[in-house]
């Protein structure tokens, strides 16, 4: 098995060095000699100099731009890639020395993308993704599948891309799995992050998505509560200029997004209630009882699990519940939420070690 660590770059030279550093610092037991780091430089003003071999031995390629092509640069390096698995980070992000990378060769032929464990520098972990949506700086994509798909969609620029692509998996016929065997931190630099312009770009690209694949009954409600969401994330970052940005570029775009819907079943798996309601079927159905739900009211996936729990027969109840059941569906929130309460049912489980929390 060979994998190829994929990296793409713009003006971030010493995030990037730290980054190479940490990369280089690591014994890859499982992948010696069978691993490569493609460097994308996304046309940075001084051309990335880096060394063509790390302290341990990996070899380092650079791929020079002369456009920006933000995260669609991932999909030249893919291309150039000898490796079976291209596992995607950023460049503030790298693996974890104790990563066990045998878990790839571990997967069924279905499974086209694995997500990972992505820890922050202070002991939390990273938001965003589903139980079928992987988050971008901390993932395993086959090679083979990914140029299948073309690759990320160049019109995203950046955030929202994964979801876009992992729709296109399921619809494909993949599934898309999560890890905690595959370990990685984000150290999520400020250089060069503008908050009003991610939040803009979350608005459009999402709404993009939710056009594309939304099955025609489901498109409304789920836009609508996309645009809250990001609306209340923009009340309190104080950004708002950025979100209603993005709400003008998304009205204007929305026409243009071409439908291929999902079918209601591969939407569910899309959306995670497949898995949500799965789970608490499991860990519900046989005890109804009165159920509060942990997390802000601003965590992803919220609505899912209350209206899986209240299919169930159970009661909602905001405090002194008989169970509590975490309220996020995103990976790293979900996680942070179960430690923070161990004795709390989670909404879906990460295959592989989801037996550790309970």
């Amino acid at each position: 098995m060979r994998v190829s660590f994929i990296i793409p770059t713009r003006d971030r030279h010493e995030v990037l060095d730290e980054t190479l550093g940490r990369i280089g610092s690591i014994v890859f037991k499982h992948l010696s000699g069978q691993c490569e780091l493609l460097i994308v430089d996304n046309a940075s003003c001084i051309p990335v100099d880096v060394p063509r071999q790390l302290s341990n031995g990996i070899k380092v390629r650079v791929i020079r731009l002369e456009t920006n092509k933000n995260t669609a640069a991932r999909n030249i390096a893919a291309i150039e890639a000898e490796g079976e698995w291209l596992v995607m980070l950023d460049d503030d992000s790298s693996p974890l020395a104790e990563t066990d990378w045998g878990v790839l060769d571990q997967q069924d032929e279905e499974v086209a993308a694995i997500g990972g464990e992505i820890t922050l520098p202070d002991g939390r972990h990273e938001s965003g993704g589903h139980p079928e949506v992987v988050v971008g700086c901390g993932c395993a994509i086959r090679r083979d599948v990914f140029l299948e798909l073309a690759g990320y969609d160049a019109s995203f620029g950046y955030y929202a891309e994964e979801y876009d692509l992992c729709a296109g998996l399921i619809q494909s016929g993949y599934r898309v799995a999560h890890s905690r065997s595959l370990r990685f931190l984000h150290r999520k630099s400020s250089v060069g992050r503008d908050f009003n312009r991610i939040i803009r770009y979350l608005v459009r690209n999402n709404g993009w998505v939710l056009q594309r694949y939304a099955p025609e009954q489901r498109l409304g409600p789920a836009m609508e509560c996309v645009l809250r969401r990001y609306r209340q994330i923009a009340i309190k970052e104080r950004v708002l200029d950025g979100y209603e940005l993005g709400v003008t570029e998304l009205d204007r775009t929305l026409s243009e997004q071409v439908r291929t819907p999902l079918s209601m079943e591969l939407w569910d798996r899309f959306t995670g209630r497949a898995a949500v309601s799965q789970t608490l079927r499991v860990q519900l159905s046989s005890r109804p009882a009165r159920v509060q739900i942990l997390g802000s009211a601003q965590e992803k996936g919220r609505e899912i699990i209350a209206d899986e729990i209240g299919k169930l027969g159970c009661q909602l109840v905001d405090e002194d519940g008989d169970l509590r059941v975490v309220g996020s569906i995103s990976p790293g929130p979900m996680l942070d939420l179960i430690r923070m309460f161990p004795d709390a049912i989670a909404p879906w489980g990460f295959e592989d070690t989801y037996a550790m929390h309970h």
